[in-house]
């Protein structure tokens, strides 16, 4: 994985394939091929073996895919194989829902801390999850080894408290900020950005929003 640059979109099917394979393991399916895994997530087989040919030999040819075995494969590639601590910063609205989504745990990420500037919320706990004054972000991350963020805070602050989780140690973040943050390229960043992705899909759609 190191000597082979993999892109962005390999990685997030890669991803889907992870969600299927485990889809398949509950319904007790032990063998998988890629004619499969190209009828239900509508990727051609070819792109299938390609994305995983990037790791290795993983299936062998007329018979298939070791579910089990593909699944535990693809975790180690994600690092999700072990427990993997994040932090939350901005308790608002977005924030505190985030924190309360039970199905970053299924993919062992595990929510350590939420931050906020608002004295009024540090110190309460929301879903087993202590707000933190944002002070108090460095002594947390180093505590508790933590490498990636989500950031939940107003666009006009997401910069420079982007900056201050790299300075922290921060090594990856998916920003919710409707912001462009400037950040090392030794930090990986993703955006999610809402407004924009409803808007893609209102022009998508051709159909009108009111009656």
């Amino acid at each position: 994985m190191k000597e082979r640059k993999v892109s962005n979109e390999t990685i997030r099917r890669l991803a889907l394939y992870l969600r299927c394979l485990r889809k398949l393991l509950k319904s007790n399916i032990n063998i998988v091929s890629s004619n499969q895994i190209s009828d239900t997530l509508n990727v051609s087989s070819e792109q299938f073996r390609k994305d995983l040919s990037y790791f290795g030999s993983l299936g062998k040819r007329g018979v298939g895919y070791r579910v089990d075995t593909l699944i535990r494969h693809l975790e180690k590639i994600f690092g999700i194989d072990e427990e993997c601590n994040i932090i939350v910063v901005g308790a608002g609205k977005l924030g505190s829902a985030l924190v309360a989504y039970p199905g970053f745990m299924n993919f062992n990420f595990r929510i350590v801390a939420a931050f906020d500037i608002d004295r009024k919320k540090i110190g309460r706990v929301w879903e087993g999850v202590k707000i933190e004054s944002i002070d108090r972000i460095s002594d947390i991350v180093k505590k508790h080894k933590v490498h990636l963020a989500m950031l939940t805070v107003p666009a006009e602050s997401a910069q420079i408290i982007a900056e201050k989780l790299v300075k922290c140690g921060i090594k990856g973040i998916l920003n919710f900020a409707p912001v462009n943050l400037e950040l090392p390229e030794s930090v990986s960043l993703l955006n999610v950005d809402m407004a924009t992705e409803l808007m893609t899909l209102r022009y998508l759609s051709g159909k009108p929003c009111r009656g």
